[in-house]
């Protein structure tokens, strides 16, 4: 979710749009009516692969929160699949066209221990074999967070709000671009609890945004849930303006690219960069934000904010990896300029298990130490998404 309107938006599309990512590709296999297995016959090990690959309807997913921003909390999600992967693989097949994810609809929630909290449902459909992505999601969400800003300290404020969003994706050709529009709508209410941000010169609490953009997006990954080679980009110009059904003027271009390199058999060097920039009367929750493991998100936010990224990761058995990483940001441009805004920087290291192997999804935690904060994450697949 590129919008940047709410930090705690990010964690609840971590239960609903996270379930649709999740399952947005597959290599191919065949359904069956044989028993679940729930141990891989290759290595005894557990291994959820059949159950995933056959799963048809209804599936509920738990989510455990840990930002900082909100504090801890617990979500879920139930996504609806009308079709299990392993029967999308086999159509795929007999029509002789490229393997394309199921359709799937996820209702999902979830609520932090600072009163942090969010509904919604999303929606994510694709037509002739892959070349059309369709995703759609609303939801309606109230949070407690921190606003930094001039000062550099926290002021605590409330934000509710109704967001919207709609987005078409065309695959170019038989290549790996997939280019289209994208909508978002958010109408919200914002109060400060306690001191206010007088360097903000707040018109009102009440603001509607709407925003038209265009996406493209570009994904060479070996396995989309954990990469060993490939590189995955997205680039969005977004221009929110009254026409759109808005109340605000400003810009936003954000451009994120990953990418996964072998350095032998068992080591890989993952590379991230990750550039948001705006102009305009941006609001101040939306402006663009340092995103790292170990940094709180809103924690360094600004006008613009750019974050770089290193991960080293040791295969150590075929169902074991451990990773160490690091990494550096800055938001700049309103209250400091380039060289004289802080430097935000974290360091951490995690583990993963590849929990179904068929898939390459594997489940792991993160655990990061920035200059403000400590944290650990629960995390299935990479951390970049």
């Amino acid at each position: 979710m590129q919008a940047h309107f709410a930090l705690p938006f990010r964690t609840l599309t971590a239960v609903i749009l996270g379930l649709l990512l999740a399952f947005a590709g597959a290599p191919q296999g065949h359904a069956n009516d044989k028993p679940i297995q729930f141990f891989d016959p290759e290595d005894g090990k557990l291994d959820l692969s059949d159950f995933l690959l056959n799963h048809k309807g209804a599936l509920v997913v738990p989510t455990i929160i840990t930002e900082p921003a909100i504090g801890y909390g617990l979500g879920v999600g139930m996504a609806f699949f009308s079709q299990s992967i392993s029967e999308a693989a086999a159509e795929a097949k007999n029509s002789g066209k490229g393997m394309a994810p199921p359709n799937i609809t996820v209702l999902g929630g979830a609520k932090t221990d600072n009163g942090t909290w969010g509904a919604g449902l999303a929606h994510f459909h694709t037509w002739d074999a892959d070349r059309y992505r369709y995703l759609g999601a609303i939801a309606k969400m109230h949070a407690n967070l921190d606003y930094y800003g001039q000062s550099s300290r926290p002021r605590g404020y409330e934000l509710d709000g109704v967001f919207f969003m709609q987005q078409l994706l065309t695959r170019v050709g038989d290549s790996h671009w997939y280019v289209g529009p994208r909508y978002v709508y958010f109408d919200s209410n914002t109060r400060f609890t306690g001191e206010v941000a007088n360097e903000l010169n707040l018109p009102g609490r009440d603001l509607k945004i709407g925003k038209l953009g265009l996406v493209v997006d570009y994904d060479t990954r070996d396995n989309m849930f954990y990469p060993s080679r490939g590189t995955y980009a997205e680039f969005e110009a977004q221009f929110a303006r009254g026409a759109f059904g808005g109340k605000q003027d400003f810009n936003q271009y954000n451009a994120r690219g990953y990418t996964w390199l072998p350095l032998s058999e068992k080591w890989i060097l993952g590379l991230r960069a990750d550039g948001r920039f705006s102009s305009g009367d941006i609001p101040f929750y939306a402006q663009p934000y340092v995103d790292l493991r170990g940094v709180s998100k809103g924690r360094y936010q600004d006008q613009n904010a750019i974050v770089t990224e290193l991960e080293l990761r040791w295969d150590v058995t075929p169902r074991w990896s451990v990773l160490g990483f690091t990494g550096a940001g800055k938001a700049y441009g309103k209250w400091n300029d380039f060289s004289s805004a802080s430097t935000a920087t974290s360091v951490g290291a995690g583990f993963r298990y590849l929990i179904a192997r068929k898939l390459g999804l594997s489940l792991g935690i993160d655990v990061a130490r920035g200059k403000d904060d400590n944290a650990f994450y629960i995390q299935i697949g990479s951390a970049w998404r």
